[in-house]
């Protein structure tokens, strides 16, 4: 079957935003620092704006099939609002697990590529339609421009259910990162084809 991919304008924040935010509501690391689902309702979306919202204002921000999934790509150059996401942990994280955060940005800093590469903070798919490949569309998309521009491409998952999904586009896990009560996250690494 083939999936309509469209970059997303303006007006397609509140969507791209809702779908993520259904994605995530199971994902470990969402979840291990958003433990009260009110409050994950909450303050997600925020946390989607900070640490994806750059892909909107770079034309790298695509959903599939009228948000039935999307994917925040941020280009060579690009990184998250790293100063509203630390006042958002400040704000919204337990205070029991906040220097376990903490610890977790630092290793992901670790493992971040330096040379140039397009970043893809956050994909997800609406949870009453995953297994339909919107998920696999979404990243082919994005990952031909990698391709077409010999530039890698780079992530972390925090979702063993997806780590295979990204093997299969030709990703490599590059190692763990784990902190004190932290669930596993996987950096990995995806050169150009």
């Amino acid at each position: 079957m083939t999936r309509t991919i469209k970059t997303a304008a303006a007006n397609d924040k509140a969507g791209l935003t809702g779908v993520l935010t259904l994605a995530f509501s199971t994902d470990p690391m969402a979840r291990w620092s958003q433990p009260d689902p009110v409050k994950y309702l909450e303050n997600f979306p925020a946390l989607v704006k900070a640490f994806g919202g750059n892909a909107f204002m770079n034309g790298s921000a695509y959903f599939a099939d009228g948000y039935a999934g999307a994917a925040l790509w941020l280009p060579p150059g690009v990184g998250p609002d790293e100063e509203t996401m630390i006042a958002l942990v400040e704000r919204t994280a337990p205070d029991s697990i906040k220097g376990d955060l903490y610890g977790v940005f630092e290793e992901m800093d670790k493992y971040h590529p330096k040379e140039p590469h397009w970043y893809l903070p956050l994909i997800g798919v609406d949870p009453s339609r995953q297994g339909e490949g919107i998920g696999a569309a979404l990243m082919k998309h994005a990952l031909n421009v990698c391709d077409r521009d010999g530039v890698i491409a780079y992530l972390e998952s925090s979702n063993p259910r997806n780590v295979s999904l990204y093997e299969r586009h030709g990703f490599e896990v590059t190692g763990e990162i784990q902190v004190g009560s932290s669930p596993v996250m996987r950096p990995m690494l995806r050169k150009p084809q």
